[in-house]
Parts: structure tokens; sequence; C-alpha cells
């Protein structure tokens, strides 16, 4: 969430900031902006002459009540008080209400944009950074991974059957495949990269939804569940669209001391997403599913490590596609293919042969202080005082992904798996995986 008072000393400067996220530019009424923020500001100055009145007719009933005081007068001026007391009660009301609908206001923006950033209306205006590996050239046909896939167990008719579309059956050698490389991220996490492991529940409350910006503004793309008998018959809980959301919310509401940070988490969950306006979009295989696993890496950091956590993050998703030993590049996201809250994103990008591109495996982002705002996630500084601390993710990395890149990059004209070499100990050593 952006600060307010951004807004009320420089709205024109938002707006700009605003419209170089995408083109119509949707995300604030700025008349009822406007019209809210006037009325507020006449209710408070009409507040403070009430309490300033009240203030002096007290001191009247007191000298009036006192020695040679006009007794006579405190009925008239207590009737005063009491009417001044009715109407700032009525103006406290309609203030409450005004600092909701504003509140509602803020909910619905997006973060701004860093400083260089590049404009863009989508995609096609993102830069690209850097690229490692070259992609291999193979004497033999190139299999996509649903082929390659299905005789080691890649099963997407039982998914079909039990689930519907966007499901997959995991059995024998994939299923083994898909949590070797979730257990080699969340390894390789925590002992090279200082991230403490965590698991989290997949079910969360709106509150927590609402601290990391999925809510109110992306409630379509979300599953929820409510309870049936019992104490929380009628509850509501909503499946995690991704860790992110239960690692950040670790720190809501709360004000953290400076040895405290920076904080570093990861943990391997499901995640669950509707696909929201994904009809018709890679609808053969794993690469967009309801659900899917994912290792999420999340720092929380003092505002002025923000900038180097992050590039610290990109390379810690790097370092996994390394010694996965799968070419990927770098790319700089531009201002209409950021996420809601992100205000720098740095998205990595795996090459799959069998389409001849490359495809996002992760995406690292700075979100400044607009999660933590959101979530009253504070730091104490040297001074004493309190500011909010800023908060960063990304995906370390997205398992469903990383299998189809290793069963895409490292087939064999038999149809055979190579195993890269730092992910054969926890395939009891196999080089490789075969039907």
């Amino acid at each position: 969430m952006l600060d307010i008072n951004q807004l009320r000393r420089d709205l024109p400067a938002v707006l700009a900031a605003l419209e170089a996220r995408k083109t119509p530019q949707p995300f604030l009424d700025v008349d009822r902006f406007t019209a809210l923020e006037a009325e507020r500001k006449t209710l408070q100055t009409a507040t403070e002459e009430l309490q300033a009145r009240r203030n002096s007719l007290s001191k009247q009933i007191g000298q009036a009540k006192g020695k040679g005081g006009d007794a006579s007068a405190v009925p008239a001026l207590m009737a005063e008080v009491a009417s001044i007391a009715d109407a700032m009660k009525q103006g406290a009301e309609r203030l409450e209400a005004l600092q909701a609908e504003l509140q509602g206001l803020l909910m619905g923006i997006p973060n701004l944009p860093d400083a260089g950033v590049p404009r863009g209306v989508d995609e096609t205006g993102n830069q690209e950074v850097r690229r490692w590996g070259t992609p291999a050239a193979y004497d033999f046909p190139v299999k996509d991974h649903v082929d390659l896939g299905a005789p080691l167990g890649l099963d997407f008719e039982t998914g079909v059957k039990l689930s519907g579309a966007r499901f997959t059956f995991l059995r024998g050698p994939v299923a083994r495949l898909h949590r070797a490389l979730a257990q080699f991220m969340v390894d390789t996490h925590t002992q090279s990269h200082g991230y403490t492991e965590c698991y989290t529940p997949y079910l969360v409350q709106a509150k927590a939804l609402v601290g990391t910006g999925q809510l109110p503004k992306f409630s379509q793309d979300l599953f929820h569940v409510t309870s049936g008998d019992g104490d929380e018959a009628g509850s509501k809980w909503y499946l995690i669209p991704t860790s992110e959301v239960t690692l950040t919310n670790t720190v809501a509401d709360t004000i953290l001391q400076p040895d405290e940070l920076p904080i570093k988490l990861t943990g391997h969950t499901p995640c669950f997403r509707s696909e929201a306006g994904s009809a018709g979009r890679d609808t053969r295989g794993m690469i967009r599913q309801h659900q899917f696993d994912k290792v999420e890496m999340v720092q929380i950091v003092a505002p002025d490590q923000g900038e180097a956590a992050l590039h610290e993050m990109v390379g810690h998703a790097e370092a996994i596609l390394q010694q996965l030993e799968l070419p990927y590049r770098v790319m700089l996201l531009c201002t209409g293919d950021m996420g809601f809250g992100a205000a720098r994103t740095y998205d990595l990008e795996v090459w799959l042969p069998a389409q001849g591109t490359y495809r996002e495996i992760s995406s690292c982002s700075h979100m400044g202080a607009f999660q933590a705002r959101r979530m009253q996630a504070r730091m104490r500084t040297a001074q004493g005082k309190t500011e909010f601390v800023h908060t960063l993710n990304g995906s370390g990395l997205a398992v469903g992904r990383a299998l189809v890149a290793v069963l895409e990059n490292h087939q064999q004209a038999d149809g055979s798996i190579r195993v890269p070499v730092a992910l054969r100990p926890y395939l009891g050593g196999a080089a490789l995986i075969q039907p």
C-alpha cells in the first residue's frame, strides 16, 4: 500500500508513475479521492474548532462555578457543551467512514516502479540483463516434456479424471524426480544461502492475503474453502497462491529490532491458482496448473538493504539453475509487466528446447514498504523511531517448471533423462532416469 501522504503531497507525480504501470490507467478514481480528501480536511478543521470551543466552554463553566462567578450561566454553557459533544461524535463517525473509504482506494493502487525500471505496456518492453549457458544442439528429434514424461509416470489423464483440467498426477520415476528437485532447492537455500526452512499452512485467512497484496483486488485468482460442521462452521479460508503469503506475514503487526534483520525464510509448498484469464494458454503439459509446487524465498530487510537483497536473491535463484545445468536468461521487467506489489522485478527464464524459447521459472521482486505498510511490519531504528521494513520475495524455483526443464534439456536419444550431477545424491546416485 502506498503512503497516503505521498498522494497528498504530490498527486500528479503519483498518477504519472501509475500511468507507466499499464495503459489505460484504472488504478485510482482521482475525482473520488480528491472529494474525500477535501471533505476530510473540512471535517478535521471543524473538529478542531469544536474542540477549541469545548475547551473554552469548560474553562467558562469552571469560572462560573467558582467564587464570584455567575452560576446562572452554567446550564446554558453545559447545554452548548453537550451540543458540541454530539456534533463531534457525528463528525468522528463520518471521519471514520471517510478514512475507511480512503483506505479502500489505497488498497487498489499498485506499487510505484523504482527509478530505472523500463517503461512498457507488456512483456515486449522487458529488458534482457544477461544469459547463462548455451542451449544444447540435439542430433535427434527433440521431444517435449509431455512425451518424455509419459513413460516415466507423468500422467495427465488421471489428473483430469480426478480433478479436471490443469491438474497432473505423478508416479514412479517422475514423482521421485519432482521430490528430489524440491529437496535439492531447499537444501541449497538453507545450507548455502542462509535461509531458514519453514513449513507453513496451506490455508490462510483473508487478512494475510490483504497484507501481501492479493486481496482485495485479485480475489478471482484465488481458491477458497468454507468449513462445514463444528465450532468453525461457515469460516472461510483461502488456499495460498504462493508461500510468499505465509512467509512474509510472519512479521505482520510486529516491530523488529535492528539486530533481528535481515530475516531470510524459505519453504516448499503447493500453490493454488485459478489462472483466471488464462483460458487457452499453455493447455498442454505442466507449464500452467491450478496446483503446483514452488520453493519460495522471502527476505525482510532494513530499507537501505533492499536493493542489495534483491540482487542477492536473484543470484540464489540463478545458482539453482546453474547447478541443474539449465540455460537461462535474466530479464528486468518493464512497468507494465510487473506484479501489483512490486517496485522492481527480475524474471529468470529457462530454455525449453521443445518450445524453442525461454519461459519464466522464477520471479524475484523488491516490494519496498508496500507490503509492510499493509501488514504493519516495522523496525525500530537506532534513534528509537519506527519505520516500515522492506520485503522481498522470489521463486527458488517453481518445481514443476524445473521438472519440465530438466526433462527437456537433459533428454537422450533413447528417451532417458541425464541427471544433473548436483541432483544425483537425491536420486540414489543415478546418472540416468529411464522408463
